[in-house]
């Protein structure tokens, strides 16, 4: 662990394990539980999981596989009274066995080869929006056990030409941001809990993604490539999509936005990107907000994390004290590490101190 890491957080613990990738973790409401997508082994494509977790001891523990394990799933996010799980799923697509199949036969053709293929997302026509309801947790003595059973009661939301994915919930579980690309091309829409009365809410060339609402409700942040395709950057807009406004420029990509729940802060994923004959090195950037009426500003970045591997998809626990991240840092048998969810403490007092202020100028 670095010296700059050790200045932050506590010694990064691996709370996944058991799937031959996992990422884009989220706690339950009531931080006992997390949600995310792993790939399980044989299998082509991420499904969605939960699993119980203690923050007083993270480590890994049992997963409950919530997807019907058919298809590509991604972006599990928790209602607000915890229970149901959002996601985005293609299980109903009708050439399913084709797609299931060409995926398998180029994994093969790959691990035969060696080739390690670019990280790039699939926006999969056939993705839906569901939502399931949650299984309860066993108890014992000692603390959680496990899930009592699979989740259930899927209900479709979305029912769309087109690619829907990327959701979460508002905070007060009434509504579901999500993204779509039923008008051409990715942009992000909302809609009521129930799928009902859609509204657009971005609508410019490129891709708007990734959204969550501000913890007060009053603000979306998301990410955009709308100046430079694939070089994304952090945006916010109001909630009815007014007021939109880019907090992250240059020669780089900054993703993942993600909001702390009980301070001022914004967290991100972030590379440079201006020297080719480099491989960007993607780690966790915090930078501080303020809103001075209709005005959005942030201030300069800190950096949280400096490791050789990506660290990449940012999450807080609901009381803010909890850092959950998707990395590659711990190689097994001599093999390339696997992305797996880890968990480390904040030093929120730490962090306070060294973390710039806003000012009149939004870097």
């Amino acid at each position: 662990m670095s010296t700059l890491e050790q200045a932050f957080l506590s010694t990064p613990v691996r709370i996944t394990e058991g799937l031959t990738k996992a990422g884009e973790g989220y706690l339950s409401p009531d931080g006992r539980q997390i949600a995310y997508q792993g790939i399980p082994d044989g299998f082509p494509f991420y499904q969605i999981y939960v699993q119980p977790f203690d923050a007083a001891r993270p480590r890994p523990t049992p997963p409950t596989r919530i997807s019907t394990g058919r298809g590509r799933t991604t972006c599990a996010w928790f209602a607000p009274d915890g229970s149901r799980l959002l996601f985005a799923s293609s299980h109903l697509d009708p050439a399913l066995d084709a797609t299931e199949a060409a995926a398998r036969k180029q994994a093969e053709e790959d691990a035969r080869t060696g080739r390690r293929r670019r990280y790039q997302w699939d926006f999969d026509p056939a993705m839906e929006l569901f939502s399931a309801e949650l299984p309860g947790l066993k108890t014992k003595a000692n603390g959680i056990e496990g899930p009592e059973r699979q989740g259930g009661s899927l209900r479709r939301l979305t029912e769309s030409q087109g690619y829907d994915a990327e959701c979460s919930y508002s905070p007060d579980g009434r509504s579901i941001l999500f993204v779509s690309d039923r008008d051409g091309d990715p942009d992000i829409y909302l809609m009521d809990a129930d799928g009902s009365n859609v509204r657009q809410l971005t609508n410019q060339p490129g891709y708007d993604g990734g959204p969550f609402f501000s913890p007060d409700g009053r603000w979306i942040a998301y990410r955009t490539d709308r100046i430079e395709k694939d070089m994304l950057q952090i945006h916010v807009m109001r909630a009815d999509g007014s007021d939109d406004v880019a907090l992250t420029e240059g020669n780089g990509v900054r993703w993942a936005p993600f909001w702390h729940p009980t301070k001022p802060w914004l967290i991100w994923t972030g590379a440079d990107h201006s020297n080719p004959t480099e491989r960007p090195n993607y780690d966790l950037w915090l930078a501080r907000y303020a809103v001075d009426g209709d005005r959005f500003r942030i201030g300069a970045p800190l950096r949280l994390t400096d490791h050789e591997g990506a660290d990449v998809l940012p999450s807080f626990s609901p009381d803010g004290r909890l850092l959950l991240w998707t990395a590659s840092r711990e190689a097994a048998s001599g093999r390339r590490p696997s992305s797996q969810i880890w968990a480390a403490t904040l030093d929120l007092d730490r962090i306070e101190k060294d973390l710039p202020s806003v000012t009149g100028t939004t870097p």
